[in-house]
């Protein structure tokens, strides 16, 4: 499910499930070996992460939650959030690959990255929660918060705005747009000028800069109920 390859000391994730990469228990557990494998490397390094096809992620595997293969959906909830934590504290520089749609959980995903490229001519980056009926975690919701800019974050949150890549790059949901054939080239190209940064002092600048979202991640609570 997840291919990790090299190009040098820059570490590609590359997540392909067969369909729309969506978080369950069998993603949740191979996307934190592959960043054990990425951690566990010593010396300069960076990490990119990509999906495959039209995705980049979908998000929850809500079939998946509702099934009887999910034995506890707020533990499983909590993974999710508890991913994105890792992701945003991790210690090398982060560059998400948007190479198609990244929605919801996915979309929130790829925020938690330092760097983001994403395809200019097609895929959508979204937080569809409103139209779902969903609340944040409050995980999900800091990061978004910490890492958008204030008018984007309300935006995308309130109203579930989808952003192109010309869009995403004019909100500052991402720093750089290529071509299909080029996402991964772009964000491999950007990783490769940052891997002697990685280390201890790196993560904990990150978490640093962002202690609110640092601590709700790695909690992994859910949302409290809404008062009626």
């Amino acid at each position: 499910m997840i291919d990790v390859t090299r190009t040098d000391e820059v570490f590609v994730l590359h997540w392909n499930d067969g369909g729309d990469n969506r978080f369950n228990e069998t993603s949740i557990a191979a996307l934190n070996e592959a960043l054990d494998q990425v951690e566990g490397h010593d010396g300069p390094k960076a990490l990119v992460l990509t999906g495959a096809g039209k995705f980049f992620s979908n998000g929850l595997d809500l079939d998946w939650m509702g099934s009887d293969q999910c034995a506890d959906m707020g533990t499983f909830i909590g993974s999710v959030v508890q991913l994105m934590g890792r992701v945003l504290t991790f210690p090398a520089i982060t560059v998400a690959a948007i190479n198609g749609h990244a929605f919801a959980g996915g979309a929130m995903l790829a925020v938690a990255h330092d760097h983001r490229v994403m395809r200019e001519d097609r895929g959508f980056w979204c937080t569809p929660e409103i139209d779902l009926g969903m609340r944040f975690a409050p995980g999900m919701n800091d990061v978004l918060v910490a890492k958008l800019p204030g008018a984007t974050a309300h935006q995308a949150m309130t109203l579930g705005q989808r952003y192109g890549g010309p869009e995403a790059l004019a909100a500052g949901v991402v720093q750089a747009t290529a071509a299909e054939d080029a996402v991964v080239a772009t964000a491999i190209d950007h990783a490769a000028q940052h891997v002697g940064k990685a280390g201890p002092v790196l993560a904990a600048i990150k978490r640093d800069l962002y202690p609110a979202a640092v601590a709700s991640c790695e909690s992994g609570a859910l949302p409290p109920p809404l008062d009626r």
